[in-house]
């Protein structure tokens, strides 16, 4: 199995949501939002960005008005729509969800709990299950 390959997989799932994160955030040029992935060590491509941005704008989740610059074309600042915030809302809710789902996962040290009984070993706290769509 190619690790690099598993890697860029699971970067290309949260790859949306981080880009909704920096955008709700205030309005983004698409090179500052580059700029701040790559100080997250989550890099990515003009040629990847692009299309995402245009997908989600067609999805009415984006906006973007075109502000004139001093030194060459004018810049195209994309922001969240009112869909885009409630759709940022969910995967905001889905990935709080999500990452306890994994936590407990990867930190539970075989202690071999019944089946059917994952999630209940914190009986303070109620988590909604996170299921796996294929």
């Amino acid at each position: 199995m190619n690790i690099e390959n598993t890697q860029s997989q699971m970067k290309k799932g949260v790859l949306e949501f981080c880009i909704l994160s920096i955008i709700r955030r205030g309005e983004a040029y698409p090179s500052d939002i580059i700029e701040e992935m790559k100080k997250a060590d989550l890099n990515i491509l003009e040629g990847t960005l692009y299309p995402l941005l245009t997908r989600l704008k067609n999805a009415d989740l984006l906006s973007y008005r075109w502000v004139e610059s001093p030194s060459g074309p004018p810049r195209k600042y994309f922001s969240l729509t009112d869909k885009g915030l409630a759709f940022y809302a969910e995967l905001d809710a889905t990935w709080k969800t999500m990452t306890a789902a994994v936590e407990r996962v990867i930190n539970t040290k075989g202690e071999g709990l019944p089946a059917g009984q994952a999630g209940t070993r914190d009986e303070g706290r109620e988590e909604q299950p996170f299921t796996v769509d294929s």
